[in-house]
């Protein structure tokens, strides 16, 4: 069982993991983009990710899950990583954090 303050330690590292995948048509992390919804780990280290695309039909819908994903398990300690795309609710610009905003030139 890992202690409340190891699962937020785990928790920055998968952050700062994510923060390194770009939407490859937005100069922009996917994180900072809002496309990551939720991060739960469980107390076997388990990782579950909701996220989602910033459209049904984007290029990368393929790729953009396995590629978070192949990051998060990069991180010691974890066990299983899974990552679920979800459209509910769907992603607006609005989900973008103001750094986002700012770096596209959206404030």
């Amino acid at each position: 069982m890992i202690k409340e303050t190891e699962i937020k330690e785990l928790g920055d590292k998968i952050i700062k993991a994510i923060s390194t995948i770009y939407d490859p048509e937005i100069p922009v992390n996917i994180y900072e983009l809002g496309l990551i919804y939720d991060v739960e780990i469980s107390e076997d280290n388990d990782v579950r990710i909701e996220m989602t695309l910033t459209s049904p039909n984007c290029p990368v819908a393929e790729s953009l899950p396995v590629d978070v994903e192949n990051k998060v398990k990069e991180i010691d300690g974890l066990e299983n990583v899974k990552v679920n795309i979800v459209f509910d609710p769907p992603w607006t610009k609005d989900m973008m954090s103001e750094e986002a905003k700012l770096e596209l030139g959206m404030l």
